[in-house]
């Protein structure tokens, strides 16, 4: 079953323009000129429902554009949208209480005076909760994120991990079934967001729950998501297998070998120190290189690795798809 269902979405605005100087700004003030901005041009792509997708591309490709039109805030200027059935800016109060749009640059609003206590509560009341399952679901969330140490400080008191632990409580408290996760990790130290992954992993694992995620942090990506949908200009410049994207953009793969002896004769050296080698090798010879790697030197250990996704997508960027 499908829990979200995109089919030939587009998106344009009208955005101001003038050219420098005073008589432009002077003259911008009687007649202002307007420029069309595509930002999103026939995106179409599904989710089904339990899946998690990363949702990844440049600064300026329409991802948060995607997320704000999938959780119903904007509404797009063609194309048609499912979420759980629903037309998302329709904005039904029932489809609102289904699904959950977290940013991470913006992980908690309201009044930050009041405590984290008060504002799940507000939640409570805001979505109809029964205290059964307010009290259930706020116990599986203080042990999942830690929150009983935060729960009687203000908000305004939080440091931004803290603030973005609190702003998935706040918005998983009444279980929504899909999760638009826009840059959850967003400034978080590395602890922190490994803290937040785990917490997604498990939360989708338990609830069954359906993901699109955006980041720039692969590490994201890499740990939570197996599909990925790479959007570009506006259009999804790639769907499927996150795996199958190494394999489609780089014609080589890497041999990490430890030895005392010299292995450069045997593929290109990228890395080495203290007796650690890292060769790079078309993806067609690695079989027979490591076959002959081990026959012809002392080897302690070999692994063949996919190239650093970082890279990978950096040449997506960089180059386009081909």
């Amino acid at each position: 079953m499908t829990a979200v269902e995109v089919e030939n979405l587009s998106m344009s605005y009208q955005a101001p323009v003038r050219k420098g100087g005073l008589r432009a700004a002077f003259g911008s003030l009687v007649h202002r000129e307007y420029k069309t901005v595509q930002a999103l041009d026939d995106v179409s792509f599904g989710i089904a429902r339990g899946e998690v997708a990363g949702f990844i591309g440049p600064n300026g490709a329409g991802k948060t554009t995607t997320m704000k039109i999938l959780s119903g805030i904007l509404y797009p200027t063609d194309g048609a949208v499912q979420v759980l059935a629903n037309v998302p800016w329709q904005r039904r109060a029932a489809f609102l209480k289904r699904i959950a749009f977290v940013r991470g640059s913006q992980p908690v609003g309201g009044s930050q005076e009041l405590t984290v206590m008060d504002s799940l509560e507000y939640q409570r009341l805001l979505y109809d909760i029964p205290r059964a399952a307010y009290r259930s679901t706020l116990t599986e969330l203080e042990a999942l994120l830690d929150l009983e140490p935060l729960l009687e400080r203000q908000l305004r008191a939080l440091s931004l991990g803290e603030r973005m632990r609190v702003g998935l409580a706040l918005a998983l408290i009444y279980r929504p079934e899909v999760l638009f996760l826009d840059e959850p990790t967003i400034g978080l130290d590395v602890s922190a967001a490994r803290q937040i992954r785990t917490f997604v992993r498990e939360y989708v694992e338990q609830a069954g729950a359906t993901v699109l995620l955006t980041s720039h942090y692969m590490a994201d990506v890499v740990s939570l998501c197996p599909r990925l949908i790479l959007i570009d200009h506006g259009q999804v410049q790639y769907d499927g297998p996150l795996v199958e994207l190494s394999a489609r953009l780089s014609p080589y793969k890497l041999i990490r070998i430890s030895t005392q002896d010299d292995p450069s004769a045997f593929g290109e050296v990228i890395d080495k120190s203290d007796g650690q080698w890292v060769l790079r090798v078309p993806r067609d010879e690695v079989a027979g290189t490591t076959a002959r790697l081990l026959q012809a030197l002392e080897v302690v250990d070999l692994a063949v690795e996919e190239p650093p996704l970082e890279n990978v997508i950096d040449q997506a960027y960089r180059e386009g798809l081909r």
